[in-house]
């Protein structure tokens, strides 16, 4: 007997029909089952990605981390973009690199950061670091350029607190533009009023409202928070206080350059203040 017969029964013409019908569904729900099944994989296989790169940026192996996210490079992702961005970042900073090298992997940085949020504005943490790639690209653009994207580097900061306000970093960060902005030189000054009718300004009390609040969330998280609670106290006069938290900086575990660097600069102050 007709195999298409036993499976459709004695008629003939009209299932045959349905034969021709029946095998495109089949196979289509084939293959969605078959992508779903890929698509599950692939984001497992993403994830696994992003927990290595999580622990590779936790351990401190930075040029091991960045090799590992530029395999990823073309990815739609937000999620692998701005962790390339921090890490391209991360990687200008480390003494062995050239200036040349440098310069490039800076604004390699703000590129992955700009791609990043493209694909997602709703990505706190490209907002972040874009904000922060912006700012070091001024260092190669000129004060004009850096004062220029004064205002957007703080409305991404803003931002990325908005979708996190559980996030110390962009908050500290916030803190640090304030502090940044109440001690412009005057000349500084003057180039920001030729480029904005109101130029962006800022208090040390402003700047000291946001590091005391990402201490709040996250107590202890940064050295260099510590140090900049420290300073600011120190210009605000209030040397009680400004010892409090140098001491704190001083006597943080030195995991990195950068915490070695707060802790020398805590001491140098910490002694100007005989404490």
């Amino acid at each position: 007997m007709c195999p298409v017969l036993v499976l459709l029964g004695c008629s003939g013409r009209v299932h045959r029909g349905a034969v021709l019908f029946t095998v495109p569904t089949l196979t289509y729900v084939g293959y969605q089952v078959y992508r779903s099944a890929s698509m599950v994989h692939a984001l497992d296989k993403a994830e696994e990605v992003l927990e290595q790169a999580d622990y590779l940026y936790g351990s401190g192996e930075t040029e091991r981390l960045y090799q590992l996210l530029l395999q990823h490079r073309n990815s739609e992702d937000a999620e692998f973009l701005w962790r390339l961005a921090r890490a391209s970042r991360d990687l200008a900073l480390l003494e062995n690199i050239s200036a040349q090298q440098k310069k490039s992997l800076t604004y390699e940085a703000l590129e992955f950061a700009k791609r990043a949020l493209e694909k997602n504005e709703a990505c706190f943490a490209a907002h972040k670091w874009y904000a922060v790639c912006l700012s070091d690209v001024g260092e190669y653009e000129g004060t004009k350029v850096k004062i220029g994207n004064s205002y957007i580097i703080r409305q991404h900061l803003e931002r990325a607190v908005e979708l996190n306000p559980k996030d110390a970093t962009s908050i500290h960060i916030l803190g640090y533009w304030c502090f940044a902005f109440a001690e412009l030189p005057w000349y500084q000054h003057k180039v920001a009023a030729m480029i904005f009718a109101s130029p962006p300004t800022a208090t040390y009390e402003e700047a000291l409202a946001f590091f005391l609040q990402a201490e709040h969330v996250d107590p202890n998280f940064y050295s260099k928070n510590l140090l900049m609670l420290g300073k600011t106290y120190l210009m605000l006069k209030d040397h009680g206080n400004a010892a409090t938290w140098l001491c704190k900086a001083r006597d943080y575990p030195a995991h990195n350059a950068e915490d070695k660097q707060v802790h020398e600069e805590a001491v140098a102050l910490l002694k100007k203040l005989k404490v």
